[in-house]
């Protein structure tokens, strides 16, 4: 679901000086050739090797974040286009026909929320003799014990209830499915991550669409039960929603591929297996066995009017290392099989949705370096009077900037009655997803290189309401050096900021404040979080766990 520094950064080419500045014969001489008007502030005065650079390698990322800001668009028109399609199940299995379900619930150190979960899955309306639940616990802390006595006793309330331990996180989320698997009794095998709350109705809701043979997979839409926690989570709310509402449901209604989230949904056993079952070679096994299944020909389902409650992470650093780790993954299937995707017998239109929905998270760094463009930018165009260019920028704009706005847009209307007053929180979503480029931009970094990097789960807390408290608990992550980096261009644009002030470039300035906003409110809230952590507990900050893929 990183898902997300790649729709958001389209954003950003509304820094374009498009404001014209000074008189008009200023601006004439300006485009002619001329120096610039005395009082002139910069030293870039000719046009040299160094403006073309500038120049060309702004406008090039503008132009390739246009491209990517054209396909949002086609996404919210497919989703406006479709979205009173609901499916609907070919048929519905009788009471005595219920076929038998495998809730396989894979958790590592996850003390606080491990009761919850068993809670919620034991409540589940679902014939007892056909359901069978597997806690598939890789724990190394005091998870175990409360697993191991929560499962005794619900098993002696009457479940069928099996508690499996390894004692290696060989493969982690996806060896764990793999290896319960192997016991699993039911035809068909639902997946719970363990800050999921699942609802009472949620399998009887997902089971009768498997009346078609056809159908590999089901996936519900993700709800959040501390999206109000604070504004960490409210943002976090508005960018998920872009992608459960608008994306899934666009995919998923025209026909097109779209990805298992990796919880919140079903599977028919045998398109695990026959699609090469869980794979451990990425940081992303729910969309790498995803994309394998579509391309054997199974169909999958989306119900974006269904919901399963979940638990947001409440600290940037949390945030931050699921963001990672879901851009890298998302990345690593990409280069594993776009190769047999653009073999495949399948509509252009298909393949081409794929490339675009494995590159997202590429932008990155080209948002970190246009982030550091922005000055010379102003410099360059400032003094050889290319204001002329706002035609250039102007395309650019409707297909970037608007195309974010639509997105997180439409998604909250369609989803909340109080729309409008979400909506208030948009500019600071885009500053948000600006400010994590850095945080996903080394994620991009490490793909290419091929590198192996440190494999962290998202801590999961049990914070449920805002008279609940995170800092102290173990899991959290510490400080890392992003944090400063983000907090430098943050400063950068103080720089920029004033020189567009000093030079009377108005138009640029709201722009830029959204950049500085960005950087300086991710690197700024990590550093102080970090701060506080370490001090309320020294011996867990940056205690969150990492493991090597």
């Amino acid at each position: 679901m990183s898902v997300l520094m790649g729709r958001v950064g389209w954003f950003l080419i509304w820094q374009a000086p498009v404001t014209f500045h000074g008189a008009l014969p200023g601006i004439v001489q300006k485009v002619l050739g001329g120096r610039g008007e005395p009082g002139n502030l910069s030293y870039l005065y000719t046009l040299d090797t160094f403006d073309w650079i500038v120049i060309g390698s702004y406008f090039a990322i503008l132009i390739l974040l246009s491209i990517y800001g054209a396909y949002r668009f086609r996404l919210v028109y497919l989703f406006l286009r479709h979205r009173h399609l609901r499916p609907r199940p070919l048929g519905y299995f009788p009471e005595h026909q219920l076929p038998r379900i495998t809730v396989q619930l894979p958790m590592f150190n996850e003390m606080y929320v491990v009761e919850r979960l068993l809670k919620a899955v034991t409540s589940l309306d679902y014939p007892r003799h056909l359901l069978q639940i597997q806690v598939l616990d890789d724990s190394v802390d005091e998870t175990t014990d409360i697993a191991r006595r929560e499962v005794e006793r619900y098993r002696a309330e009457g479940f069928d209830i099996v508690y499996i331990h390894r004692n290696h996180r060989s493969g982690f989320k996806a060896g764990a499915l793999a290896h319960g698997l192997k016991s699993a009794t039911g035809e068909f095998i639902a997946i719970f991550d363990a800050d999921f709350i699942p609802r009472p109705d949620t399998l009887r809701k997902m089971i009768h669409f498997f009346t078609d043979p056809r159908v590999g997979m089901v996936q519900m839409r993700w709800s959040y039960i501390n999206a109000d926690y604070n504004l960490l989570t409210r943002l976090q709310q508005i960018m998920l929603d872009g992608h459960f509402v608008v994306e899934q449901a666009a995919r998923s209604r025209a026909n097109g591929f779209f990805n298992f989230n990796g919880t919140a949904g079903m599977w028919r056993r045998t398109a695990i297996e026959w699609s090469g079952g869980w794979q451990t070679d990425t940081l992303a096994e729910d969309t790498d066995l995803s994309y394998r299944a579509q391309l054997l020909g199974w169909k999958f389902v989306y119900l974006l009017e269904e919901d399963v409650p979940s638990e947001l992470p409440v600290d940037m650093n949390s945030f931050k290392v699921q963001q990672r780790r879901w851009a890298k993954g998302v990345l690593q299937v990409g280069r594993k099989l776009i190769g047999r995707i653009f073999r495949a017998d399948l509509p252009w239109r298909v393949k081409l949705e794929l490339f675009f929905r494995f590159t997202n998270n590429a932008n990155a760094p080209l948002i970190v370096l246009l982030s550091l463009l922005h000055w010379p930018v102003l410099i360059v165009r400032f003094s050889q009077g290319w204001f002329h260019l706002v035609l250039l920028d102007a395309p650019v704009l409707l297909f970037a900037t608007a195309s974010v706005i639509t997105f997180y847009a439409v998604a909250i209307r369609h989803l909340y009655p109080d729309w409008k007053k979400q909506a208030r929180y948009l500019p600071l979503v885009m500053a948000l997803g600006l400010g994590m480029a850095i945080n996903n931009a080394r994620a991009v970094v490490e793909v290419l290189l091929g590198r192996r990097s440190a494999f962290a789960r998202t801590p999961k807390l049990k914070i449920e309401s805002r008279r609940d408290e995170w800092r102290g608990k173990k899991y959290l992550f510490g400080n890392d050096l992003i944090s400063l980096a983000e907090l430098g261009l943050a400063f950068y644009f103080v720089g920029t900021v004033a020189y567009a002030v000093k030079m009377q470039i108005w138009g640029t300035i709201p722009f830029l404040l959204l950049f500085l906003l960005g950087y300086g409110f991710t690197g700024t809230v990590s550093l102080a979080q970090g701060q506080r952590l370490a001090h309320l507990a020294p011996s867990r900050a940056g205690s969150g766990e990492r493991f090597h893929l």
